[in-house]
C-alpha cells in the first residue's frame, strides 16, 4: 500500500471543488501529495441557454482538464445537478472513495450556504465518514477515515463561515487561475458573477489577515474547533 498522503475535496458540483480548495490541491500536490477531486454532479443544469445534457458533456471535458492543471485524479459521481438527495447512497458512494483512496486530509463545503446541493454535500460528506471508518462494514476497500476534515471559503457557502486555518497560495495562485480557467463558467462565458474577481479578492483578504500576500481560508468541523493557526510554511496540518 502507498504510504503517499493525499488530498480529497468532494464539490457538489464540477467547478465547486477547484474554485473553493483548487489552490491548497496545488500546494499539497508540489510538496508530493496525492489529489482527487470528487464531484458529486456536474452541474449540467446552470447554463442559461445550453440544455443540460450537452453542459453535461461540456462540463465532464472541463472537469478533466482542471484536474490535469492542478495535478489531480478526478472522480464524478452520477448524481444529478439540483436533486442531490441525502442517502446512504450517496454516502456509501463517498465512504468507498474515502477508502479507496485514503486521503489524509478531506476538505468540503460548509453547511451555511444558499445552494440546497452544497448543503446535502456537507451532510453526505459528514455521514459518509462513519461508514468509511467502521471496519465492520466490509467492502472492497478496507476501512480508512481522514486525519483531517475542513471546511472551504465558497462565495455560495458564506452563512457563518469561520476562518480559523489559513494556508499561504502566494506562490501557487497564478497556476491556480489558470486551472479554474479551464471552465467557462469563469472566463465569465455562462453567468454574469464574477468568479475570479470575487476569488481573488477573497485570496487578498485572507492574505491580510494571514500576514501573506494571498491565502485561503478553512474552517474546522463543529466539536473540533480549537484556536486559530497559521499554517503558511507548512503542510502537516
Amino acid at each position: 500500500m502507498s504510504e503517499q498522503k493525499c488530498i480529497m475535496v468532494v464539490g457538489a458540483h464540477a467547478a465547486d471543488a477547484e474554485i473553493m480548495a483548487g489552490a491548497a490541491v496545488l500546494k499539497h500536490v508540489e510538496a508530493g501529495w496525492r489529489a482527487v477531486l470528487v464531484h458529486l454532479t456536474l452541474g449540467e443544469k446552470g447554463h442559461p441557454r445550453m440544455p443540460p445534457e450537452e453542459y453535461a458533456k461540456v462540463k465532464r471535458e472541463e472537469a478533466h482538464a482542471a484536474a490535469r492543471a492542478l495535478g489531480a485524479e478526478c472522480v464524478i459521481l452520477p448524481y444529478l445537478d439540483g436533486e442531490l438527495p441525502v442517502s446512504e447512497e450517496v454516502q456509501w458512494a463517498i465512504a468507498d472513495l474515502i477508502r479507496q483512496y485514503r486521503p489524509t486530509v478531506l476538505i468540503t463545503h460548509w453547511k451555511g450556504s444558499i445552494h440546497r446541493d452544497h448543503r446535502n454535500t456537507n451532510l453526505n460528506v459528514m455521514e459518509s465518514l462513519f461508514f468509511a471508518r467502521l471496519g465492520t462494514f466490509k467492502r472492497a476497500h478496507p476501512a480508512h477515515g481522514p486525519t483531517k476534515v475542513y471546511y472551504a471559503e465558497n462565495w455560495e457557502d458564506p452563512i457563518e463561515f469561520k476562518p480559523e486555518i489559513y494556508l499561504d497560495v502566494t506562490d501557487v495562485f497564478d497556476r491556480y487561475l489558470e486551472a479554474i480557467r479551464c471552465y467557462a463558467l469563469f472566463r465569465g462565458e455562462v453567468v454574469s458573477f464574477p468568479y475570479e474577481q470575487w476569488y481573488r479578492g477573497a485570496s487578498e483578504l485572507r492574505g491580510a489577515e494571514a500576514g501573506v500576500p494571498r491565502a485561503v481560508a478553512l474552517m474546522l468541523p463543529e466539536g473540533l474547533r480549537r484556536r486559530s493557526v497559521n499554517l503558511l510554511d507548512e503542510l502537516s496540518w
